[in-house]
């Protein structure tokens, strides 16, 4: 038979070891997955949704992209949404492939020019088609990295752009692929 103490702190011990198994579970059950570190947005009208970093701001820009969101701590890591109206109902291949729009965009590959065309890619999803373009820009003072995906849905040209300068490229090039990547229509 066990003495009262023993009995106390065998029952303690497997109180602990609950509440730790329950914690685990939690964590485990709260868990995104793929997404984890990524909050959804989702348009007013509920048309378009994309993921964005934990912690970023939604930021408001007068005469500019439709969706900003920038990182508070590295302020010039930024996300952005352009939406622009197109003149005639096209297909997103109606303009080319994705390295035709990817130059049409940045300009050709060249020296001289200071925005790169590094990758261009096709992805089929549901009915639409997305060029993913990720190029760099080598401006005045700045290297920057960026990430991007075309769309077009409705007589509109859709184009979510995750940047950052060139030096945090590396530590930021999964996540930003994820956020342009869950770009989608609903």
């Amino acid at each position: 038979m066990l003495e009262p103490l023993k009995m106390i702190k065998l029952l303690r011990t497997s109180i602990k070891s609950l509440l730790a198994i329950a914690l685990v579970l939690t964590l485990g059950a709260c868990s995104t997955g793929g997404a984890s570190g990524l909050e959804p947005f989702k348009s007013q009208d509920g048309r378009y949704g994309f993921l964005f970093p934990t912690g970023w701001t939604r930021v408001a820009v007068d005469n500019g992209p439709e969706v900003v969101y920038h990182d508070l701590i590295n302020s010039d890591e930024t996300l952005s949404l352009v939406i622009s109206k197109l003149d005639n109902e096209i297909d997103l291949d109606d303009l080319g492939g994705p390295d035709a729009v990817g130059e049409r965009l940045f300009g050709e590959k060249s020296v001289k020019n200071p925005i790169q065309l590094i990758d261009a890619q096709e992805r089929k999803i549901d009915n639409h088609t997305f060029y993913d373009l990720e190029y760099s820009a080598n401006l005045e003072n700045k290297s920057r990295h960026e990430y991007a995906t075309v769309v077009v849905d409705r007589g509109f040209l859709y184009t979510l752009a995750a940047s950052s300068s060139e030096q945090r490229w590396l530590k930021m090039e999964d996540i930003f692929k994820r956020v342009v990547n869950s770009f989608t229509f609903f």
